[in-house]
């Protein structure tokens, strides 16, 4: 097989087994672990900073086009409707899926006493880190989340990519500006953005030459960084509880799109692969937007206007993966604590993680930091934290895939809806003509 023409997707895969291969060889030597620290992990660093350097400006430029060509507030309204109103349903399947399980499995019945006291005093320091982050955002007013989508700086706002929905508003506020303005004023500003956006777009297909490069030194990083096998083993229930639950997630995915789209699941989850991958191996649905927008657009046939809003919005708010990650960890902790939590907590696990998975910033690591409020809402000790530490890196990465593939089927299904809703419109306004 021609090398230019073996597709993204398998080249990602190859990177990612040779970067685990390379990582476990090298563990084996006294200066492997430092070897690879030094010289190999600040590729995948480079690689997830090149992601995340178009991130702000590809969700500006899109979204700014997105909004400003739908040319009426009214399809604007119905599409945002449809998009929050589907992410928040998934989400929320999410977390039903994940205390169904965790419920009947019963992981935290396998942890031991001597293990939960080795990981408590392993992941003291961050767990009591991820508490105090917690803490502060809890003594926050009920509005203060509503209160902080409003940046009072947009540079400010931009200058950090855990302010996407601030960027998100800003960009709103500028494409029904240019809705609303006469088309012959509108149209330098809108030319601009839309070639900003080309230029952004050509910009992924030059970072993604290096996806195979970045993922091989991200996964040899991995391997190095892991706990012990025997942490592993104590945790393996709780993990095929996520696992599963995440499986399942994505079944859902293909159901839905299959259903209302009538797309082949094997078609759509062939055509944002990539995607998939490089969610897997950043932990970051931030960082994978821009290869995600590209395969829903040229792969899976969803108009740019609508990828240009659904996008950016779902990598915000939408968090599946986290959602059903949260409800899990906190029934299985409550379980190694050999607390019994009732039907009526466990229906606020729901409410707290669906609202915690929406507020969670689209970048590694910050669902846990959400796990804390989803555990104190339940009377659940957040030292517990501890207890998940050792094997959140990996599974952050497959619910990071949970996300991704979330946001793919969302866009397709609103796409759906959309192309119905201008056929009709179109069907009745022949029907008045004739």
């Amino acid at each position: 097989m021609d090398k230019k023409n073996i597709p993204m997707h398998w080249k990602i895969l190859i990177g990612m087994s040779l970067g685990v291969f390379l990582g476990l060889a090298l563990a084996q030597f006294e200066w492997g672990p430092s070897f690879v620290r030094d010289w190999i992990k600040p590729f995948g660093n480079i690689f997830i900073n090149a992601l995340k350097l178009i991130a702000v400006p590809l969700i500006l430029a899109s979204l700014i086009k997105g909004v400003s060509d739908l040319k009426d507030l009214s399809n604007l309204s119905k599409m945002g409707f449809r998009t929050v109103f589907t992410f928040v349903l998934t989400t929320i399947v999410a977390v039903c899926i994940g205390l169904l399980l965790v419920n009947l499995i019963k992981p935290g019945a396998s942890i031991s006493e001597e293990t939960r006291l080795d990981l408590l005093s392993s992941y003291e320091t961050e767990a009591s880190t991820n508490i105090s982050k917690a803490v502060v955002q809890q003594e926050t007013g009920p509005l203060q989340g509503i209160v902080d989508i409003v940046p009072e700086n947009f540079m400010g706002a931009a200058a950090d990519n855990r302010n996407m929905l601030q960027v998100i508003f800003f960009a709103l506020m500028v494409g029904v500006g240019l809705i609303l303005i006469p088309g012959d004023t509108a149209k330098p500003v809108k030319e601009f953005f839309d070639g900003l956006n080309e230029v952004i777009l050509k910009m992924i297909d030059i970072i993604m030459m290096a996806a195979p490069v970045g993922v091989f030194a991200l996964l040899a990083t991995l391997v190095i960084d892991s706990p012990s096998l025997d942490l592993f083993a104590a945790l393996g229930m709780y993990a095929f509880t996520v696992i599963l639950g995440l499986l399942l997630m994505i079944g859902v995915y293909g159901l839905m799109v299959y259903f209302f789209t009538r797309r082949s699941p094997l078609s759509f989850f062939k055509g944002i692969a990539p995607a998939q991958l490089l969610a897997f191996s950043t932990s970051s649905s931030a960082a994978t937007l821009p290869v995600t927008m590209e395969r829903v657009t040229e792969h899976l046939g969803v108009p740019k206007e609508v990828a240009s809003f659904v996008l950016p919005v779902g990598a915000t708010i939408n968090m599946d993966g986290t959602s059903l990650y949260q409800a899990v960890a906190a029934v299985f902790i409550a379980q190694a604590f050999g607390l019994d939590l009732s039907l009526g907590t466990q229906l606020g696990i729901i409410l707290t993680a669906t609202l915690a998975s929406i507020g969670s910033a689209a970048v590694p690591g910050a669902g846990m930091v959400m796990l804390v409020i989803v555990l104190a809402q339940a009377g659940i000790p957040e030292a517990g934290l501890a207890l998940i530490f050792g094997i959140d890196r990996p599974l952050d990465m497959c619910r990071t895939v949970v996300n991704v593939s979330g946001d793919a089927a969302v866009s397709s299904l609103v796409a759906k809806a959309v192309v119905s809703s201008d056929k009709l419109a179109k069907a009745q306004l022949e029907e008045v003509q004739v």
